[in-house]
C-alpha cells in the first residue's frame, strides 16, 4: 500500500474525481464532505496525507487545518484553492500546510503533488528512526565503557481509580483486563493532565505542553477542545470517568482523575 489520503471537500463531484485519480495510482483513499467529518475520520484513522479544500460552508479549510495539526502531528496536508483564493493558500503555507493545488488541477499536477509530500513524510520519519538509532548507541556506548547516565524519571503506571490504571508508556488504559488505546496526542494530552493533577491548565498551555507550539488565546480553544472530548468520550466508559477531566469556564481544564 503506498499511502493513506483523506480528501475533504463539499462537492461530491471533486471528492469522487480526486479519488479516482489517486486509487489507480495505489493510494488508499477515504473522504469527508466538510471539516467536522474529516477530523473525526483524522482522529480515528492513521492518515498519511490530507488533501483538503480551502473554501468550505461553515468549517473552512484553514480552521480544519489547525484542528487537524493539533490531531495528526505528522500527516502532511496539501490545499485545494480556486484563482481567487491564493492569499489563503499561502496563510495555510505559513501555517504548515506541505503544498497547495489550483482548482481544476490537471491529474498529473495532482499525483506530483501527492507524491512529493508523501516523499518529504517518509524522509522525516526516517530521520526520527536516525536521530533515535544514535542515542540509543550513545548511551549503549555510554554503559559500555561504565560512564554514568542519569534516566530520565518515567511516570509508568498510574491508578485513575481503585480499577482502572493507565499505562502511558503503552498509550493504554486497562479495566477489568479490557484494554482501551489512546492516539499519541490522546497519550500526550493524557500524561500532561495526569502531571498536572489537581492544577487548573489553560488551553494556551495545554496546546504548548501537548502539540509543542504557541498559539492565540483564541485558537488555543479551538485547538483543544476536539481533542479533550475525544479522550473524554474514551474516560466516559469507566465509572466516574466522565467527571474526571472538568472545564473551568473560561479557562481550561483540570484534572480530578
Amino acid at each position: 500500500m503506498k499511502g493513506r489520503i483523506l480528501i475533504v471537500d463539499d462537492e461530491e463531484a471533486a471528492r469522487k474525481s480526486l479519488m479516482d485519480i489517486l486509487r489507480l495510482e495505489g493510494y488508499q483513499v477515504s473522504s469527508a464532505k466538510d471539516g467536522p467529518e474529516a477530523l473525526r475520520l483524522a482522529a480515528d484513522e492513521p492518515f498519511d496525507l490530507m488533501l483538503l479544500d480551502l473554501k468550505m460552508p461553515g468549517m473552512s479549510g484553514l480552521e480544519v487545518l489547525d484542528q487537524a495539526r493539533a490531531i495528526a502531528a505528522n500527516m502532511r496536508i496539501i490545499m485545494l484553492t480556486a484563482h481567487g483564493s491564493l492569499e489563503s493558500a499561502i496563510q495555510a503555507l505559513r501555517k504548515d500546510a506541505h503544498d497547495y493545488i489550483l482548482k481544476p488541477a490537471k491529474p498529473n499536477e495532482i499525483i506530483a503533488s501527492v507524491g512529493r509530500a508523501l516523499s518529504d513524510r517518509a524522509d522525516a520519519q526516517r530521520t526520527r528512526r536516525l536521530i533515535e538509532q544514535a542515542e540509543a548507541t550513545i548511551l549503549q556506548l555510554k554503559a559500555v565503557s561504565g560512564v554514568e547516565t542519569k534516566p530520565e524519571p518515567a511516570i509508568g503506571i498510574v491508578m485513575l481509580s481503585p480499577d482502572v490504571q493507565v499505562d502511558l508508556e503503552r498509550r493504554e488504559i486497562w479495566h477489568a483486563g479490557e484494554k482501551i488505546t489512546l492516539t499519541p496526542t490522546e497519550g500526550k494530552l493524557m500524561k500532561v493532565l495526569i502531571e498536572n493533577r489537581g492544577r487548573v491548565l489553560s488551553h494556551r498551555e495545554l496546546v504548548l505542553l501537548v502539540q509543542g507550539y504557541q498559539t492565540t488565546d483564541w485558537e488555543a480553544p479551538e485547538i483543544m477542545r476536539p481533542l479533550v472530548s475525544r479522550l473524554r468520550r474514551k474516560l466516559a466508559q469507566f465509572q466516574g470517568g466522565e467527571e474526571w477531566i472538568a472545564n473551568v469556564r473560561g479557562t481550561g481544564y483540570v484534572f480530578n482523575g
